[in-house]
C-alpha cells in the first residue's frame, strides 16, 4: 500500500481547511490500496485555524498539525510539514480549495511511471490582476536567473517522490525558494493540465511585502547571476562614460564655438550612473546580507506544539 502525504500550509483558512481535509479524505478513500495523512501546518495565522486543526487532529490520527512560532510564509510552512511527511509522495496544496483535488490521480501518474515531480499547469489562473503581474515576473525571472525551461509552469499543485523531498529539506538556510529547491534537485519535472478551482471563500494573502519578498529570495538565493549582470552594466556604462568624455575632449579642441553649458545633461548622467551604482550596491548588500543571517543560523520555522506528530 502506497502511502501519500499533503502538505498545507494554513493562514487565514479558518472557513476553508475542514472541507479541503474532507476532500482529501474522501478522494483518496475511493480508490484502494492507497494510504494518506494530512501535514498541516498554522503559519501563525490571526484566525481560529489552529483550532480547527486541532479538533481535525482529535477527530482523525492521520492529520497532522503543527502550529509555527512565527509566520514564516508560504516557503517556511512548506518545509515544516515536509519535515515530519512519511509518505512515499508527497503533495504540495494550498488551504482554500483552489487546487483540484478531483484531478489527484492525473497529478500522481507521471510519478507512477517514474518521473520526479509533477505540478499541475493552469491555463487560466483565477486570481487578481495584481497577483497574475507578481507570477508572470516571478516567472521570468526565475527563467533568466535560475534557468527554468520556458514551458515548464510552477503553481500550487504540486507532487513529487519521498527521496526529492528528502533532499529538498536537506537545505537548512532561512529564505527557501521552493521553486529553485525543486530545479536544483531535479530535471524530470513534468507538467499536468487542469483547470484552477476558485476559493472557497476568503481572499488572498498575497501582498505586495510578500511578493517582493518572493522576487529577492528568487534573486539571491540560488544564482550568482545577479551579480553578474550589475558587472556588465557597470562595464557598458564605464564605457559609454569613456566615449563620453573623448566626444567632450573632442568638442572642446574642434569646435569650442559650439560648446554650451551643460549643467542639466551633466547633472543627469550624474544621476544615472549614480543610481545605476546604489543598485549594484543593493544587490551586494542583498547578498550579504543573507550570508551573515546564514552564519547566524537563522531557523527556517520553529515549531511551538504539534497534534499527531511522532518526530518533527
Amino acid at each position: 500500500m502506497k502511502k501519500i502525504s499533503f502538505v498545507i500550509p494554513c493562514y487565514g483558512s479558518e472557513h476553508t481547511i475542514r472541507p479541503v481535509v474532507e476532500e482529501i479524505r474522501a478522494v483518496v478513500g475511493s480508490r484502494e490500496g492507497w494510504d494518506y495523512e494530512v501535514c498541516a501546518v498554522n503559519d501563525q495565522s490571526p484566525d481560529r485555524v489552529w483550532d480547527v486543526l486541532k479538533e481535525l487532529a482529535a477527530e482523525d490520527p492521520k492529520v497532522k498539525a503543527a502550529c509555527l512560532a512565527k509566520n514564516m510564509n508560504r516557503p517556511g510552512a512548506l518545509m515544516a510539514g515536509m519535515s515530519f511527511a512519511s509518505g512515499d509522495y508527497i503533495i504540495l496544496m494550498d488551504d482554500d480549495g483552489q487546487c483540484p483535488m478531483d484531478r489527484l490521480w492525473d497529478l500522481l501518474a507521471p510519478l507512477e511511471e517514474g518521473h520526479d515531480i509533477s505540478i499541475a499547469r493552469y491555463p487560466v489562473k483565477k486570481q487578481s490582476a495584481f497577483k497574475n503581474f507578481g507570477s508572470s515576473v516571478n516567472k521570468r525571472m526565475t527563467e533568466i536567473i535560475i534557468d527554468k525551461p520556458d514551458e515548464l509552469q510552477f503553481s500550487n499543485f504540486a507532487a513529487m517522490q519521498r527521496y526529492i523531498m528528502e533532499e529538498i529539506i536537506r537545505y537548512k538556510n532561512p529564505y527557501p525558494y521552493m521553486t529553485g529547491l525543486m530545479l536544483r534537485t531535479t530535471s524530470d519535472i513534468v507538467n499536468v493540465d487542469m483547470e484552477e478551482r476558485d476559493r472557497i471563500s476568503g481572499s488572498t494573502n498575497f501582498t505586495f511585502r510578500k511578493m517582493l519578498a518572493l522576487w529577492a529570495s528568487g534573486f539571491t538565493a540560488f544564482s550568482v547571476k545577479p551579480l553578474r549582470i550589475s558587472t556588465i552594466i557597470g562595464f557598458i556604462v564605464a564605457v559609454l562614460g569613456f566615449v563620453y568624455g573623448i566626444v567632450v575632449i573632442l568638442q572642446k579642441l574642434f569646435f569650442r564655438g559650439l560648446m554650451l553649458p551643460g549643467w542639466s545633461s551633466m547633472m543627469a548622467v550624474t544621476l544615472f550612473i549614480g543610481g545605476i551604482i546604489m543598485i549594484m550596491l543593493g544587490i551586494i548588500g542583498e547578498y550579504l546580507g543573507r550570508i551573515y543571517i546564514c552564519i547566524n543560523d537563522s531557523p527556517q520555522y520553529v515549531i511551538r506544539e504539534t497534534r499527531n506528530v511522532d518526530k518533527p
